[in-house]
């Protein structure tokens, strides 16, 4: 049985990954050096130069187990896709739901609903596990501002709207996510999002994530046979994989609240470099 969410690390750089029967091998200098049973991982990232063998990416596109390339930077390179899975029946229906906007943002609206409302309870864990080290009332505002966002997302018919209404829900959750960061903060603050390239560790962290989370949603969608390239809440745009999608302000409070854990309990230094 496949155990869910686990992901298979590589992150030293002269790590080269192979085939062994039903078990991906980790060789350094021609030697094994670690081995995991295929069955138990659902995605593997390498950050080694060297990479891995024709057998392995065979053998994951077959089991559909995710297999992604990055730098040792942490810079997204390539992943491995098999054959395209499910049925095209599913893939064309897919085609005219995203045709249709009143059913695109239908389906858009359940999965910003779902956003803003991880937003809301990140915030109200944050108010509860450490009430005495933040500004309440200010969290408890953005709370209900939160709050008061999802009946008017559930309600809401125009893209156009629903996209405004993310917009607002994505600045209230970060207008108090540097206060979310209780520790080494000499090293990770945020002040505001920036990309291509960050401009401080934690926006750094933030891109990283959002890498891993775009292969790993990437890897679901084609599982089941949908089309990664096709999205409902952002219109058709060239090379905009991941269903369209923009994770920037919308994925926040799935990442945030483990980058936050990290910033916490792995205290890094000035030097390090991201």
């Amino acid at each position: 049985m496949r155990q869910l969410l686990n992901t298979l690390f590589v992150t030293s750089e002269d790590i080269y990954l192979s085939l062994d029967g039903e078990n991906v091998v980790a060789n350094r200098g021609g030697e094994a050096v670690a081995r995991y049973p295929l069955h138990t991982l659902q995605s593997i990232v390498s950050f080694s130069y060297a990479g891995a063998s024709p057998a392995l990416m065979g053998a994951c596109a077959q089991r559909e187990i995710g297999l992604a390339f990055c730098s040792p930077r942490g810079k997204f390179l390539a992943r491995v896709a098999g054959q395209a899975q499910g049925n095209v029946l599913l893939r064309r229906m897919q085609y005219r739901v995203v045709d249709d906007p009143s059913q695109s943002c239908r389906v858009a609206g359940m999965m910003i609903f779902g956003k803003v409302y991880n937003a809301k309870w990140s915030v109200e864990r944050t108010r509860r596990d450490h009430a005495m080290r933040i500004d309440e009332s200010r969290f408890s505002a953005v709370s209900d501002q939160l709050q008061g966002l999802l009946p008017q997302i559930a309600a809401e018919t125009s893209l156009d709207s629903l996209r405004g209404l993310e917009g607002v829900g994505a600045a209230a959750y970060f207008s108090v996510l540097d206060d979310m960061i209780l520790q080494g903060k000499e090293t990770f603050f945020f002040r505001e999002r920036s990309r291509r390239p960050p401009l401080d560790a934690f926006n750094a962290l933030l891109s990283f994530a959002y890498s891993l989370l775009a292969h790993d949603c990437a890897s679901a969608l084609e599982s089941v046979g949908l089309d990664a390239y096709v999205g409902y809440l952002h219109r058709d745009r060239p090379r905009a994989g991941v269903a369209g999608a923009r994770f920037d302000g919308g994925a926040a409070p799935v990442l945030c609240r483990p980058l936050c854990a990290h910033a916490h309990q792995q205290p890094c230094a000035q030097s390090d470099r991201f």
